[in-house]
């Protein structure tokens, strides 16, 4: 007989899960693809957004920003799995409004993603630890590498804005040698004014997404800087890429600083 047991999620939230769980809607990229890795016979439907892995099929219900929460609400799933940064708040109201059980992750540094993954799994799904996970703290362990370099993380152009303080992204870079140079600033993803986009950077990172930087879109606003085109699911995401993600950046980290 199925059980019911009140969890809180990261955010404090009561959430009334029935198990076992059966029937997941992930509403983020990340948590589709640790999902589809770890259980895949859980997910029964995903956004638009949702790219890992490539050959996922499941029912697709709009964007991260607009779900289609009536259509979630036909689909009847024991657990709808979001998150802080990435959902919209109104959006989580209006499916525990209709009575749907949400699990909203936070996640702003990488210790945080490897302590609310595993709560995600352990308790909110009940499928236990996975395997992944476990690696990817051996491989998050080690130490930051020297020496420290300037950089500037850019998510957006026209305007600037770019990766600042209290980001899972910017924790993620400083674990890889890196400063960033808009730090200093209020935001948490601050937009910055041209003429100071250069200010204190020796290296400019440029992930293919959101804004899908490429070699002829963006290299060009940083003259004579190093850039690294890399990918922004290794940069942003934080599910079963974190395995490799460091052993890529760190190389063409390390290709652009000789470049």
């Amino acid at each position: 007989m199925p059980s019911e047991t009140v969890l809180r999620d990261d955010l404090d939230a009561e959430v009334v899960v029935k198990y076992p769980v059966g029937r997941v809607v992930s509403l983020v990229p990340s948590l589709t693809e640790a999902i589809a890795a770890t259980c895949p016979q859980l997910l029964v439907a995903a956004t638009e957004w949702c790219t890992h892995p490539q050959d996922l099929g499941v029912e697709r219900v709009r964007g991260t920003k607009n779900p289609n929460v009536r259509r979630i609400a036909e689909l009847a799933p024991d657990l709808v799995v979001c998150n802080q940064e990435e959902n919209r708040k109104i959006d989580v109201d209006r499916l525990r409004a209709a009575g749907i059980p949400v699990w909203v992750t936070r996640i702003r540094t990488v210790d945080e993603a490897l302590s609310s993954m595993a709560r995600l799994f352990e308790v909110a799904l009940g499928t236990g630890r996975p395997r992944w996970l476990d690696e990817a703290g051996v491989v998050w362990a080690e130490p930051a590498p020297e020496p420290v370099r300037g950089a500037v993380i850019p998510v957006w152009r026209d305007p600037w804005m770019v990766v600042g303080r209290d980001t899972f992204t910017g924790d993620l870079a400083h674990r890889l040698g890196l400063r960033l140079a808009h730090a200093d600033r209020p935001e948490r993803y601050p937009t910055v004014p041209e003429p100071e986009l250069l200010r204190g950077v020796e290296l400019a990172v440029l992930p293919d997404e959101p804004y899908v930087f490429t070699e002829s879109d963006g290299p060009e606003a940083f003259p004579g800087i190093p850039i690294a085109l890399v990918s922004g699911r290794n940069l942003t995401w934080y599910g079963p890429s974190l395995v490799t993600a460091r052993i890529e950046l760190a190389d063409q980290l390390a290709r652009a600083a000789l470049s």
